[in-house]
C-alpha cells in the first residue's frame, strides 16, 4: 500500500511538471527517454527554485554508485522487485534529499529505470551547463600547453562561441598527434594536428 501510495504520488508530481510555462523550460531539446526525466526533473526543480541543489544530488548519487559496487547493484538488479526498490529508494533518501530528486528516484524505481539514473545526472548536468551558458571545450595536442597557449587558445575560442557563453577547458596530452591541435568543441571537432596533415598527405600520394 505505501509503496502504491509513494508510485502514485511521484508519478503525478512528475506529470505535472511535463506542462510548464517559458520560465522553467530547460534552455536546449533532448529527447529520448533519460531526457524526458532529465526534462521533468530540470522544470519541478526550477519551480522550486533549487535547480543547483538538486544538480548536486544527482551528481551524488552518481558519485556512490560508481563508488559502491552494493548501490550500483542495487540500481542494476532486475530481480529486486520494483515495490522493494521504491521502498528502499524511500528509506534511503527520505529526509536526505530534495523531494525533486526524491521523486524522480521514486518514479525511476516504480518504471524499473533505476539503472538510468547515472545518465539521467549527466543529461540533467548538460541542461545546467546551458543554463549557464557554458561551452565545454577539449584542447589535445602532442606536448603539454604553457599558461601562455592556454591563454591564447581560451581567448580564440571565446571569440568562436559567443560573448555570452563561458569556455570549460581541458587540456589531453596525446604524442601520437605529432604537433598542432586537436580542439574538441561541443559537438564539433577540429583537426589541426601535424599526424593528421602527414595522413591527408600520404592518402593524395596514394
Amino acid at each position: 500500500m505505501l509503496s502504491s501510495t509513494l508510485r502514485t504520488a511521484a508519478r503525478r508530481t512528475m506529470a505535472r511538471t511535463m506542462s510548464t510555462d517559458a520560465a522553467h523550460r530547460p534552455p536546449m531539446d533532448l529527447h529520448g527517454t533519460v531526457a524526458r526525466y532529465a526534462n521533468a526533473t530540470y522544470v519541478a526543480a526550477s519551480k522550486a527554485n533549487i535547480l543547483d541543489k538538486v544538480e548536486a544530488e544527482l551528481n551524488g548519487i552518481k558519485l556512490t554508485a560508481s563508488k559502491s559496487p552494493a548501490f550500483q547493484s542495487f540500481l542494476e538488479n532486475p530481480l529486486i522487485s520494483r515495490d522493494q526498490k521504491e521502498k528502499s529508494v524511500a528509506e534511503f533518501m527520505k529526509g536526505k534529499v530534495s523531494n525533486v530528486t526524491l521523486n524522480l528516484m521514486l518514479t525511476l524505481a516504480g518504471n524499473a529505470r533505476l539503472v538510468e539514473a547515472s545518465k539521467i545526472a549527466d543529461t540533467y548536468g548538460k541542461l545546467m551547463k546551458a543554463k549557464r551558458g557554458e561551452v565545454e571545450a577539449t584542447i589535445i595536442s602532442a606536448d603539454a600547453l604553457t599558461k601562455a597557449q592556454l591563454d591564447t587558445v581560451a581567448t580564440a575560442m571565446k571569440s568562436q562561441v559567443g560573448k555570452d557563453k563561458k569556455v570549460i577547458l581541458s587540456t589531453e596530452v596525446d604524442p601520437n598527434i605529432l604537433g598542432g591541435l586537436q580542439v574538441q568543441i561541443g559537438d564539433q571537432f577540429l583537426d589541426l594536428s601535424v599526424g593528421s596533415k602527414i595522413d591527408s598527405i600520404s592518402r593524395t600520394v596514394v
